[in-house]
């Protein structure tokens, strides 16, 4: 069935990549992620490339910014593989230093600067990287040169914090460079691109793995070129639209969901620190913004405020969500109070370079249980514990194949071999996918629950607590149980919202399975843990439980 017949697509053809991989191609492709700045630069070289707080840069001042870095960069020996370390939030000179490592052919790292001092220690001694950018007011967790004997070079990007006083004291026999990022635009503007091919690695980003060592995925120049033309062709982007940054930019969402993607069409990126729903509505309005990608607590939030009814949000027209279910009443709420937007679920990871799915224009409240179709490009199949295909319709751990998936982990031959297979990822997600070509995602292969023998999927508890009104967030882990193995838990976030455990138990029970309904419920005042790219994390809610 195609979902996306009409759609501005591309031709398609199978081509083979990464040595065995036969793969589902679009033709006509960027060869590279710094070949999509110069087309933009072609296109549109007087359109805005880029908003933060009041400043503005066309594509060809952003352009001029890019050369100043990559010449300072270059100057310092960066060059075609080594590895840039960028522990920077949302920030232009995150852009500015991710082009810049892209033109000369190196390898961008951006690191979350949620990340601590010992997780990033291993970071940088796991890719070797040369040289980290990293915002000064976290200069203190940037490891010294003896625990790093790699790391060359630190360039500290001041934002209102004296480098004097942001600056570590030099440890004996650090002979490491710590300076200034103005430093780096003494060195005039390099301009030219190094030859790349479109199977090097453009970007390592670390997975925010719940067990063991992050695994560093190596999304390449043709990892990065499909997904943005996935984002292009399925959400019907062009070089008018306008995307809000509100996620991390160094998280596979906002780096090539939102930064690469509005790069590829040229359009304008509207970058935030953070995300505060009053702030958020105000800028959105005021720059009309048009497309950006949010996980649903947010659009919730936003509905909350009481300025949402002040402000002209009329230019939003594309709202792409990921990393949890959208409840029905959020997406009824929306349709009423922003007609021209369009919802669109979003499935993907780190190791597919963001999209797996998206779901089709006008099919999110008929659809609201699944993530969507398969991009036009992938691949997705349903297996069983042994790996053996398993029947449409039925239950099974989702492995992912297509031009989007990485060729692996950064010097981990081990969890290579392990997690991919044939070219396939093997995502840890169980779902299925039904006789439409939608596909369904119930939970996390380790996170489903087992009460007695019963499987329980916490999603589908999870839909039921959100259909009450006020719950922002819920989250369904297993309480361990020395007679049935796991007992139903609920953590609930609903800030202001009139419940008891008794009323929502009640609830739950004239809606799923007595098996299913939570055997106890606590309550958060605070937002329920994620990580950077929006996903719960169960296991701290699981430590937090009461012995």
């Amino acid at each position: 069935m195609d979902h996306f017949k009409g759609y501005p697509m591309p031709a398609i053809r199978t081509d083979a990549h990464f040595g065995d991989r036969l793969v589902r191609c679009f033709v006509q492709r960027p060869h590279s992620f710094h070949a999509m700045l110069e087309a933009a630069l072609a296109r549109n070289a007087q359109g805005e490339a880029l908003v933060f707080e009041g400043r503005r840069w066309s594509y060809r001042a952003l352009d001029a910014e890019v050369g100043r870095v990559a010449a300072g960069l270059a100057a310092r020996g960066v060059g075609r593989g080594d590895r840039v370390a960028m522990l920077l939030g949302n920030v232009p000179e995150f852009v500015f230093v991710l082009y810049a490592v892209q033109r000369l052919g190196a390898v961008a790292v951006p690191v979350s600067v949620r990340e601590q001092k010992p997780g990033l220690h291993y970071i940088l001694n796991q890719c070797g990287a040369k040289l980290i950018v990293h915002e000064a007011a976290l200069t203190a967790r940037v490891p010294d040169a003896l625990d790093c004997p790699a790391l060359l070079h630190r360039i500290a990007v001041d934002d209102g914090v004296a480098l004097s006083e942001a600056v570590a004291p030099v440890a004996p026999g650090d002979a490491a460079s710590r300076e200034g990022f103005a430093a780096l635009l003494l060195h005039g503007a390099l301009m030219q691109a190094a030859a790349v091919e479109a199977e090097d690695t453009a970007l390592i980003l670390y997975t925010s793995g719940t067990t063991g060592r992050p695994k560093g995925a190596m999304l390449t120049h043709f990892n990065i070129a499909h997904s943005v033309m996935h984002f292009e062709a399925c959400m019907r982007l062009t070089h008018t639209d306008r995307s809000a940054l509100a996620v991390p930019a160094s998280h596979v969402t906002g780096l090539v969901a939102i930064i690469a993607t509005m790069l590829h069409v040229a359009g304008a990126v509207l970058v935030l620190r953070q995300f505060k729903a009053a702030d958020y509505i105000a800028q959105a309005a005021a720059e009309r913004v048009t497309q950006t990608i949010l996980v649903p607590a947010m659009y919730q939030l936003i509905l909350l405020q009481p300025e949402f009814e002040k402000h002209d949000l009329s230019a939003w027209r594309v709202g792409g969500y990921g990393g949890a279910p959208m409840p029905v009443a959020t997406i009824d709420l929306l349709a009423a109070k922003l007609p021209n937007l369009i919802l669109t679920n979003a499935y993907g990871a780190t190791e597919t370079t963001s999209p797996v799915t998206i779901m089709p224009a006008g099919d999110t409240r008929a659809h609201a249980d699944t993530v969507g179709v398969v991009v036009p490009c992938g691949q997705v199949i349903v297996v069983d514990d042994n790996g053996v295909e398993v029947p449409r319709g039925a239950t099974g751990e989702l492995w992912i194949g297509g031009p989007m998936v990485v060729k692996g982990y950064w010097d981990n031959v081990e969890a290579t071999a392990r997690e991919f297979t044939a070219g396939y990822w093997h995502s840890g997600d169980l779902g299925s996918i039904d006789s439409e070509g939608y596909v369904r995602v119930f939970d996390r292969k380790k996170d489903m629950l087992n009460r007695g023998g019963y499987k329980i999927y916490s999603v589908e508890v999870e839909n039921v607590l959100m259909a009450w009104p006020g719950v922002i967030e819920a989250a369904v882990v297993g309480r361990p149980c020395p007679v049935l193995g796991e007992r139903v838990h609920a953590v609930v976030h609903a800030p202001g919202a009139d419940l008891s455990e008794a009323g929502l138990r009640e609830f739950c029970a004239a809606r799923l399975a007595d098996y299913k309904v939570p055997e106890s419920i606590s309550f958060s005042t605070a937002p329920l843990p994620r990580n950077a790219n929006g996903k719960l994390m169960k296991r701290l809610l699981r430590e937090a439980l009461p012995a």
